[in-house]
């Protein structure tokens, strides 16, 4: 399980409801101890935070739908997703963030089960699940955060596709084909609309290019904005009865702590009924260099030394950690290639002085790597013209995007360098973000809801 459907449970049973319909629903959680014994544990802070987490349990779907949607081998009994979602105190915003599940960790000293002591010692942050339950996980968590965690959500495959399918599918747009043979997802570019076997291949696949686990939370999150969108958009908060059949659905297979229960439901849905995706945003845990191996645990991922903090700490505050877009400006057309790994170099085709260094300065500020112009006026060119090698093709596409009107010219042998001679018909660099965007320095890459949805 590659995102959890515990989140958007958390989300609609707070959007809309009366105390009975939630009683109602609750009585279909099943309960687990996450928090007992616990002791040290980080201050709470304004809001109210949850850690999500999708297990790979499959007890319950059919031997059909587990060979249709390549789900077979025997679970790992980890978490294959961890969340934190964190609820702001006016109950305006809703901020997720997702932990990497290779990162490193340190578990903390504790006593399993069968009574036997574990000094402290290295893992996987989700091999914690399997050594030592939800309380081990939240006990890691936690001390990896600093966050304090009010609530524990915990959801499986089955509860997963069954959301998606109650809901009538949900849509996601990709603006490449999306194969991976080992999920066995196989999308066109464009929109699709995904249900339930379909969209739990969708956020499992990490085989899909080489952003591997990055990209699969990047496709994790886009899809539960989505799965959002789906709701508050379809009516399904203001009827009791679909209500019920969708609240069901997410929570037959739900898990979660014993202090979670009607009143805290009851008390989120008056405080959120205006909840929409514009009001959710979502980041990953900032990444320090690449995947590494670690004798005895393999590939791991290690958290940033200062950018993770920094996201961590605008939990705890309350704050938010996504700038909020102008609700005038125009949508900016999303790209397959991130502008950063573009490089592009101007050449001024006019009699104009300073025009290729000005439209430098604007692709720059878009997020394309940019080299020294040519800004030698000559010529009276009309027209602007794009000159790539087709073999990088996928950044010319993306750089043209924000190059209204540029006639695209392959030249064979060009090299990875976009060449752009601008005519006096060019206007302006139109602004693009990438699908999948790369971290800036300092910057704790997060998008809003409604940027990460169809449009």
């Amino acid at each position: 399980m590659r995102i959890s459907a515990a989140a958007t449970a958390l989300l609609l049973s707070a959007s809309g409801v009366g105390h009975a319909m939630v009683t109602g629903v609750e009585t279909g959680i099943s309960r687990v101890d996450a928090f007992q014994g616990i002791s040290d544990r980080p201050g709470g802070g304004a809001g109210l935070t949850f850690l999500v987490v999708g297990t790979d349990g499959r007890d319950k779907l059919t031997d059909g739908e587990k060979q249709k949607y390549h789900l077979g081998g025997d679970p790992c009994h980890c978490t294959d997703t961890l969340m934190l979602v964190h609820l702001s105190a006016d109950r305006s915003r809703a901020s997720v963030v997702s932990l990497p599940r290779d990162s490193y960790a340190e578990v903390p000293a504790h006593q399993d089960a069968d009574g036997r002591r574990h000094p402290r010692h290295a893992l996987k942050l989700n091999a914690a699940y399997a050594e030592g339950g939800p309380n081990l996980t939240v006990r890691t968590v936690e001390h990896m955060t600093g966050v304090h965690i009010d609530h524990y959500l915990e959801v499986d495959f089955t509860s997963f596709m069954r959301t998606v399918d109650a809901v009538g599918g949900v849509e996601v747009c990709t603006v490449r084909p999306l194969r991976d043979r080992y999920s066995g997802l196989d999308l066109p570019a464009g929109t699709s609309r995904l249900n339930g076997g379909r969209a739990l291949q969708y956020v499992r696949s990490r085989h899909v290019d080489a952003s591997a686990d990055l990209g699969r939370m990047q496709r994790q999150q886009r899809f539960l904005a989505a799965l959002l969108d789906r709701i508050t958009s379809s009516g399904v908060l203001m009827n009791p009865v679909r209500f019920k059949e969708v609240a069901d659905a997410m929570l037959r297979s739900v898990r979660a702590d014993d202090g979670f229960g009607a009143g805290d439901l009851a008390d989120l849905a008056q405080a959120m009924r205006g909840f929409g995706p514009a009001s959710s945003e979502f980041a990953s845990v900032p990444l320090r260099g690449e995947a590494e191996n670690v004798p005895g645990l393999g590939s791991t991922v290690r958290w940033d030394p200062v950018r993770a903090p920094q996201l961590f700490r605008a939990l705890r505050e309350d704050r938010p950690f996504a700038a909020r877009p102008d609700p005038k400006a125009p949508a900016a057309p999303v790209v397959d290639v991130p502008p950063g790994q573009v490089r592009v170099q101007v050449e001024n085709g006019t009699g104009r002085p300073g025009l290729a260094a000005q439209v430098t300065r604007q692709l720059h500020d878009t997020g394309f790597t940019t080299e020294v112009p040519g800004d030698g006026a000559h010529g009276a060119a009309t027209e602007t013209v794009l000159s790539y090698d087709p073999h990088w093709d996928r950044s010319a596409r993306s750089l043209a995007a924000a190059l209204p009107g540029a006639r695209l010219r392959p030249t064979a042998g060009q090299g990875p360098v976009m060449r752009l001679t601008v005519g006096t018909g060019f206007r302006a660099v139109r602004p693009v973000r990438a699908e999948e965007p790369t971290p800036a320095p300092g910057s704790l890459a997060a998008i809003t809801g409604d940027q990460a949805v169809c449009r």
